[in-house]
């Protein structure tokens, strides 16, 4: 046994140190895999967050130029602007349109008309940007704020080249990133000379202006300006092409058509919560800026409560946005603001004219792959399959090896019960042969006592047949109806002279029993093996009482053999019925026997459909317990 210990052992380091190294890939693997889904998914996040960006630059460009007056010429008569309303979104303060001169004017009221109360407070807002925006004409635009995160380019685009997409799309084939939102040069329209005249409405005349040189120097600004920004200049922009187009009428005429060239969207910071959004609009040599203000804060967090909240990875990721030294943050359920950031996953500093804007995220705790738990059960339940395998192998081959032990002791208890019945037979017939019994009286001894031996022989050699057929299943039971009378009768008449010999009382105790089919002969073999065992380990004793008593439970018909001896130890309670098996202690050492007789009780009493159990009295002494069927009939 200590050798197949020391195999399961090395089999067990050998199964296991490579299944442990298999386990920790697979879920290093499931890890990688986790962090690059939500790599994925979270660069999804922020191309949503671009395609709004996107929508709202590129309904800006799409409005007329004229639209920045309270009133649209058309065909027919005058309407209001789209832009006369306050807008919509709430984070648009409100449009304006800076004159080349620098004055101010704003959909949201026409000139001479009173001032509405509502407005009030908005409009002076709306002007004093104006005033500040024509101080700043001649400082550089926004530019792109550095990420807050400290990584260097070059591990941002490691991350990305790692991100989950990679398994499925070349990088050559992926999207490639955008420098602009909207258009990316100045463009040419044809407005109406109803359109330019209301454009202008404080220039009388189109075709010139006194300010020309200032124009053209605005111009060249706001292009530095747009390159410095990251968006470069248009070389096509030249204010000498700024001029009416095929004019059929003289300059300023109703039916005329003029050229105007639209600038991309540029941005430019008020203050710290404001930022310029506008365009330049280019005619005759005049340079208008149309555009909007945006509230810096109320954007961020639309933008935040729109993307980010509703999603299921808000629930383990922080999203960080910064703008013009603001920023807003969002962090998971159940995180303080006071805990760490968490690994960097995503982060995008967003195209023209919105490069003043950033956003990263950052994992604070990520969702448990399915598979990690799948991996999991199905590591636990092998483990639990090879301890059960290995300990049913060793519980087998220690079962395998005490059979085999016992069987050994069997064969030497078997030849030394062999050997003495012999001995003593062969002894008394050679003392016969030899006349040495002189009388008749003791003739007749030594007649009884080779009968007694040549019995002794002869049950044993009957037990070990009976092991042999039971074992082949080839005993045949004659099985008849009955009430244990007469096997209580036989019992009783068979074992009285051992009983007297040995000093036994034996009082048997029967209840009214139903008439049931048993194999008479076997129980009588049953309870003379039961009341033998009784007598061979308590005859040293001084109390010596065996009780045979009967009774019906429960549609079991109960027969109990008790007596007055050393009991059995707990430990060997459920083993005295297995083949072969002896109690290792003194007693059993110096009595004689071959564990051959509770083996055969118990395969006997499972072939007729009953059960047996041994179990200690309370006080000296045990009871074999045998159940039989009442319901069996032959």
């Amino acid at each position: 046994m200590k050798r197949l210990r020391l195999y399961m052992i090395i089999f067990c380091v050998l199964v296991s140190l490579p299944l442990a190294f298999v386990a920790w890939r697979t879920y290093g693997a499931l890890d990688r895999e986790v962090q690059a889904q939500v790599r994925f998914f979270a660069e999804r996040l922020l191309d949503e967050i671009e395609a709004e960006l996107a929508d709202l630059v590129r309904r800006k460009e799409n409005r007329s130029v004229d639209e920045y007056g309270h009133t649209l010429v058309q065909e027919g008569g005058t309407t209001p602007s789209p832009l006369a309303r306050l807008p919509v979104e709430a984070f648009i303060l409100g449009h304006f349109q800076n004159n080349p001169d620098g004055s101010f004017q704003t959909p949201l009221v026409a000139d001479g008309e009173d001032l509405p109360a509502d407005l009030a407070e908005r409009l002076k807002q709306l002007k004093a940007i104006n005033t500040v925006f024509n101080r700043r004409k001649r400082i550089a635009l926004l530019p792109a704020p550095a990420p807050q995160s400290g990584k260097e380019p070059a591990a941002i685009e490691k991350k990305e080249q790692a991100s989950f997409a990679d398994r499925f799309l070349r990088a050559s084939e992926r999207k490639k990133v955008k420098s602009v939102l909207g258009q990316e040069r100045t463009r040419v329209e044809e407005i109406t000379a109803g359109q330019a005249m209301n454009l202008a409405q404080k220039e009388n005349n189109l075709s010139a202006s006194p300010n020309k040189g200032d124009a053209v120097a605005d111009m060249e600004m706001d292009e530095a300006a747009t390159s410095s920004y990251g968006m470069p200049a248009d070389p096509s922009i030249s204010t000498n092409r700024m001029r009416p187009v095929e004019e059929t009428v003289p300059a300023g005429s109703q039916t005329g058509r003029f050229q105007v060239e639209v600038a991309p969207l540029q941005a430019v910071a008020i203050d710290g919560g404001r930022v310029f959004i506008f365009r330049r609009i280019g005619i005759d040599g005049q340079i208008y800026r149309q555009g909007f203000v945006l509230r810096l804060q109320p954007f961020l967090d639309h933008l935040l409560a729109v993307h980010y909240d509703p999603q299921p990875i808000a629930r383990y990721m922080r999203l960080t946005m910064t703008a013009a030294g603001l920023d807003a943050q969002r962090q998971p359920i159940g995180v303080g603001a006071g805990t760490a950031t968490g690994d960097w996953v995503a982060g995008r500093t967003f195209p023209a004219p919105f490069g003043f804007l950033t956003a990263e995220m950052h994992a604070v705790s990520l969702p448990p792959s399915p598979a990690r738990q799948t991996l999991t059960l199905a590591l636990a339940i092998l483990g639990a399959v090879m301890v059960a395998g290995l300990a049913t192998i060793y519980h087998s081959a220690r079962t395998v090896l005490d059979l085999s032990e016992r069987r050994s002791q069997f064969v030497s208890a078997v030849t030394h019960e062999l050997k003495t019945p012999l001995t003593n037979i062969r002894m008394y017939v050679e003392m016969l042969d030899q006349g040495i019994a002189a009388t008749p009286e003791r003739e007749q001894e030594y007649m009884g006592i080779l009968s007694a031996e040549s019995a002794r022989l002869s049950g044993l050699i009957n037990n070990v047949l009976e092991l042999s057929r039971l074992e082949k299943r080839t005993r045949r039971f004659d099985l008849k109806g009955g009430d244990l009378s007469d096997v209580l009768a036989d019992v009783q008449s068979l074992m009285a002279e051992s009983l007297a010999r040995e000093g036994f009382d034996l009082s048997i105790h029967t209840g009214r029993l139903p008439v049931f089919a048993y194999d008479r002969d076997v129980l009588v073999q049953v309870l003379i093996n039961l009341m033998e065992n009784s007598i061979k380990f308590s005859r040293h004793l001084q109390d010596k009482r065996i009780a045979i008593s009967t009774d019906t439970v429960e549609g079991w018909v109960k027969l109990t053999v008790s007596d007055t001896g050393p009991g059995i130890p707990r430990r060997s309670l459920k083993q005295v019925f297995d083949d072969f098996y002896r109690v290792d202690n003194d007693l059993t050492r110096t009595t004689g026997g071959t564990g051959l007789g509770l083996a055969l009780v118990k395969k006997f009493i499972v072939a007729m459909g009953g059960r047996v159990q041994a179990e200690n009295n309370d006080g000296p002494g045990c009871t074999i317990t045998i159940r039989l069927p009442a319901s069996r009939h032959r």
